[in-house]
């Protein structure tokens, strides 16, 4: 079941964070930290990301894309899930919230039986040895490398003054806590372009776009486009979605697995997908196929060797912690088996 409500969502404005008073920032901190609590998902508007450079990032996102098959191919995503970077084609990725054992394999074939129509392009920082980036050649698309590469670390700027925000919100003393366990390296900048398909083929689980998982780092920032198709659990109902309607000039954040570890559940880390548009799903749009859709997600995770426990300022006797101390990348690892085959 699902609901079209943005206001579900709420909006935060970050423009007094970072050149207005301590009573601005303490009240920004605790709007963020507020729907991070409640909903496990807020817009964020005036987020140091300009409007031109997001322009820019989609039009690569757009023309890469476009290329065919063949040159996207010179890029391709390695094999298994032990490395998550360069050129996924449709179907290559299985998005699932299960966590697989040993011997599951009857699982996730069974998982995978319907296949997931989007294609993306995985890049990470150029410091990371365990996750190498895998580049298409300079002449397939020239200035690609350069631009994304910039703009990897222009998202994280925005993501630190989340944590920070978030760590004053949850009552830390020092807000760059939680800057101390991401230096950027870790991070993933994704390209994503869902193509066009069969509208009554979505809407009958014949195939699927994104299904409803959690994300597994600290934090995600996500950029989309108008087409629409975003939803998120909602937090009072579990199994029914709220659309997550794009916000001119605004990115999504989201709550990960993590951060709701580090803050024993205080923060959510919410269900969230990709399916039909709500103008199709409630009939006011006819036409047989959706439209393509593009979005960029930043998904912001703390450095592979961090190990993630419950903040003190978080549990007491009556609240104990609800999760033991973990390793970022045992936790990647985990999630991660079944994604790739």
């Amino acid at each position: 079941m699902t609901a079209s409500a943005s206001a579900s969502i709420p909006i935060v404005d970050l423009g007094s964070w970072l050149n207005g008073s301590a009573a601005d920032r303490k009240r920004i901190a605790s709007e963020l930290t507020d729907a991070c609590r409640r909903v496990g998902f807020v817009y964020v508007v005036n987020h140091g990301v300009p409007p031109g450079l997001l322009e820019e990032a989609f039009d690569w996102s757009r023309r890469l894309f476009d290329l065919p098959l063949k040159k996207k191919m010179l890029a391709p995503h390695p094999p298994g899930p032990d490395v998550h970077r360069g050129y996924s084609w449709p179907g290559l990725e299985k998005v699932s919230q299960n966590i697989y054992a040993d011997g599951e394999e009857d699982k996730q074939a069974d998982d995978r039986r319907v296949s997931d129509v989007k294609e993306s392009y995985e890049i990470g920082s150029e410091d990371l040895a365990q996750q190498p980036n895998v580049w298409l050649p300079e002449d397939v698309l020239p200035g690609f490398r350069a631009f994304t590469t910039k703009f990897y670390w222009r998202c994280f700027g925005a993501a630190q003054e989340l944590l920070r925000a978030l760590a004053l919100g949850i009552g830390l003393d020092d807000e760059d806590f939680f800057l101390r366990f991401h230096s950027g390296m870790n991070n993933q900048l994704r390209l994503l372009h869902y193509p066009p398909v069969e509208a009554k083929n979505l809407a009958d689980n014949e195939l699927a776009r994104m299904p409803a998982h959690s994300d597994w780092g600290s934090i995600t920032i996500l950029f989309q486009d108008g087409s629409g198709g975003l939803q998120v659990e909602d937090p009072k109902k579990q199994g029914q979605f709220v659309d997550a309607t794009p916000v001119a000039n605004a990115l999504v954040m989201n709550v990960g697995d993590l951060l709701m570890r580090w803050s024993n559940d205080y923060l959510k880390s919410t269900l969230h997908r990709v399916t039909l548009p709500t103008a199709w799903r409630d009939g006011g749009v006819k036409a047989p196929t959706t439209p393509p859709r593009y979005s960029i997600p930043y998904f912001v995770s703390p450095d592979p060797t961090a190990v993630v426990e419950c903040l003190p300022a978080c549990a007491d006797e009556q609240n104990p912690p609800r999760y033991p101390p973990i390793i970022q990348e045992e936790y990647r690892k985990l999630r991660a088996r079944g994604q790739y085959l």
